[in-house]
């Protein structure tokens, strides 16, 4: 076999994935042990019914069975599709009906859930869609029995859900020869080998945690120390003693995690870590701030971190996942548009190419601000059919090319992205970006990633700003807004507190930015109150990323 399954055929005894313990422990899967339970997986599935082409979607959290159905599923012949599964303390009947329209949009041979996720089955059993416990899945099935060969080139791998920032999610089609060009382009451009090891805390149900970091790291054959986003959140410091005292080298994460680590993890509690080999911190996100960078490089630094080390990247499901990104051992640079500092993304990566254009999608020179448009071996090959209308989205693919509907320009070579297009108004023939007022905003007062969302949109035939601060510390709110006129010239900003963990987000943990100002303009956005010049009296639900994966999470949009 070849391509991310070819690891199955002489699988390592001695290398593996180390699964974060609640216990603070953690338990090794050797790859030899990891592949006897793809393999009883697929003869598991074949028995279910599961043939080629079908469509499995995995609602695990992270651990064996996940690896397991992923890649057994592929091996079956059926395309995995990874869903997230519940918050815990989230709402659970909007999550329901997500998933009720995950299964409309992929209409899946069958759905393996964490045996704790009873709504799981509940949704299927009202749906008419087979379930099966992931645990009694693999008991009740024969012996495993010798799969199909994998399908070609041209057959499914992976369904991806596209999180939802820019409109209603859609299954994106990823076929393996586009998986296997991601992942032989992130093995390249990382100098990957079974000698370097990968840590990680992203959720597995996404394009970065799922194909950058698991699929890359067991197709290479290099140990992977995995921790759920929970795991993050409450204990980063073990995620930092992956580096300091385990060994690994490799990561990924968004630029809320970087803000996370140097807010939560004292400075003296690295004493004794050593990051000297640590030579790869890729950073997708949204809008990466430049003074982000620069802190985390500080705080690390005296342990032996590099700056060259942090890589920001770009890329998006519609690609299968990495589009662009920054060389090892160059060290980032920033660029100034219209008075804000962006930092550059890279370059092309696994064969992509990438350019800008105009709004009749002809190129436009270097330096010129369009929308970033990309072909290439990785592109996805389509959606699945849509359930329900989902124009609002911006990002589409034709004729072999993704249209982003994300801002951006070139500059010697290097990709600088600047926000969605979908997510600005037009002030004296520009175009103003909530990510350049947010950034703003969050810069004049010291905020948190997360704390401050910038919403911008009409009012009639008059463009505004909706600032949405969550539990604002005094003196934020002035500030923020005041940064905020500034780059909106003149546009009316609109401030409203809201509790922590209000502001809706994508299963990724983007900010829906459109649902939200729908939901602004209909009088129902309801989060919190009008803002004042004191902070907001009401608790937050948490004061970092998500703890269960579905939120607060990555994106690499």
């Amino acid at each position: 076999m070849t391509g991310p399954l070819g690891w199955l055929d002489r699988p390592d005894e001695r290398r593996g994935i180390r699964f974060a313990e609640p216990d603070g422990s953690w338990r090794l899967w050797s790859y030899a042990e990891l592949a006897d339970l793809v393999r009883r997986y697929a003869g598991a599935l074949r028995d279910a019914g599961v043939g080629a082409g079908d469509v499995v979607s995995i609602v695990e959290t992270t651990g064996p069975r996940f690896v397991g159905l992923l890649f057994g599923t592929m091996l079956a012949g059926g395309a995995a599709s990874p869903v997230a599964p519940p918050p815990p303390f989230g709402d659970r009947a909007r999550w329901a009906e997500h998933l009720r329209g995950v299964l409309r949009a992929s209409t899946p041979r069958l759905v393996v859930h964490d045996p704790a996720l009873s709504l799981v089955a509940e949704v299927c059993a009202e749906a008419g869609v087979p379930a099966y416990d992931g645990e009694r899945l693999l008991a009740c099935a024969a012996a495993a029995v010798g799969p199909p060969p994998p399908p070609g080139p041209d057959g499914l791998a992976l369904v991806q859900f596209t999180s939802g920032s820019s409109g209603r999610v859609r299954g994106v089609r990823v076929p393996h020869a586009a998986l296997a060009a991601t992942v032989a382009g992130i093995q390249r451009w990382l100098r990957m080998t079974p000698d370097d090891p990968t840590a990680s805390w992203l959720p597995v149900h996404h394009d970065m945690g799922l194909v950058g970091c698991l699929l890359a790291p067991v197709a290479t054959g290099s140990d992977l120390w995995l921790m759920s986003p929970g795991d993050f959140v409450r204990r980063p410091l073990r995620y930092l003693e992956c580096f300091g005292r385990r060994g690994a080298r490799l990561t990924a994460m968004p630029a809320f995690g970087l803000d996370h680590i140097v807010r939560r993890v004292p400075p003296e509690a690295l004493t004794g870590l050593d990051f000297s080999a640590w030579r790869a911190v890729i950073v997708g996100a949204e809008r990466i701030r430049p003074a982000l960078l620069a802190e985390f490089a500080r705080f690390t630094a005296p342990h032996g971190l590099r700056r060259e080390a942090l890589l920001p990247a770009y890329g998006l499901a519609e690609a299968t996942l990495s589009v662009t990104g920054l060389p090892l051992d160059t060290g980032w640079r920033t660029a100034t548009v219209e008075q804000a500092e962006v930092v550059g993304c890279g370059r092309p990566l696994a064969g992509a190419q990438v350019t800008v254009v105009d709004d009749d999608c002809r190129a436009v020179p270097d330096g010129t601000v369009g929308e970033i448009v990309v072909r290439g071996p990785s592109v996805a090959a389509g959606y699945l059919p849509a359930a329900g209308d989902d124009t609002a989205s911006r990002t589409r693919i034709v004729d072999g090319e993704v249209r982003t509907g994300d801002a951006g320009f070139v500059a010697d070579g290097e990709l600088f992205v600047l926000g969605r297009l979908g997510d600005g108004v037009k002030v004296r023939g520009r175009m103003l970006l909530a990510e350049d007022v947010e950034a703003a905003a969050v810069a004049a007062c010291g905020a948190p990633v997360g704390r401050i969302t910038a919403l911008l949109g009409q009012v009639g035939d008059e463009p505004r700003v909706v600032l949405l601060l969550a539990r604002p510390e005094p003196g934020w709110l002035p500030a923020a807004c005041a940064a905020a006129e500034v780059v909106a010239e003149g546009v009316p900003v609109e401030p409203i507190v809201v509790p922590v963990g209000a502001v809706a987000r994508t299963s990724s943990g983007k900010p829906r930015r459109r649902l939200m100002w729908q939901d602004y303009l209909a009088g129902r956005l309801g989060l919190g109150e009008p803002a004042t010049n004191g902070p907001a009296t009401r608790e937050p639900a948490t004061n970092g990323p998500a703890t269960d994966g579905s939120a607060g999470v990555l994106a690499t949009r």
